[in-house]
């Protein structure tokens, strides 16, 4: 019986390693860009996050409204965004209203990536972020 037990657990364990990993790998398929959010103390944070065209604009996605980043992103909506090798200055624009065409559009160009994400985490909270190009040279330190 103890055995048996000893199986199911080491079984169980390689099932959550696997959830984990496969996670992971769907987490940094297709194309991810660094946002780059500053905390109240002005502290930069960087965050890996996929990235669609919509509208003529590049978009985000939050899980939900609770995700660290994107409470500073509230507070402080100047960001940064690194995509591929440019660094480019966006105001930050949370727009719930266009959760269900972003989420498309991340389903379309992630596919399977964002199939699996979505069943683990679910999208009904998903806020979706229009990027908004700000002046060169603007501070991000500002509020």
């Amino acid at each position: 019986m103890l055995r048996i037990l000893v199986r199911f657990v080491l079984l169980l364990l390689a099932l959550v390693v696997a959830i984990g990993a496969l996670e992971i790998v769907a987490a940094e398929s297709g194309e991810v860009v660094v946002l780059r959010t500053r905390d109240g103390a002005g502290a930069v944070r960087e965050t890996r996050l996929w990235v669609v065209e919509h509208e003529g604009r590049a978009w985000l996605r939050a899980g939900h409204a609770k995700a660290g980043w994107f409470r500073a992103l509230e507070a402080r909506p100047d960001v940064e965004v690194v995509r591929g090798a440019r660094t480019h200055a966006f105001r930050a624009v949370p727009e719930p209203a266009a959760r269900a065409a972003i989420n498309a559009r991340m389903r379309e160009k992630y596919g399977w990536a964002d199939r699996y994400i979505s069943f683990l985490f679910g999208r009904d909270d998903a806020v979706p972020i229009r990027l908004e190009p700000r002046a060169p040279g603007a501070d991000p330190s500002s509020p």
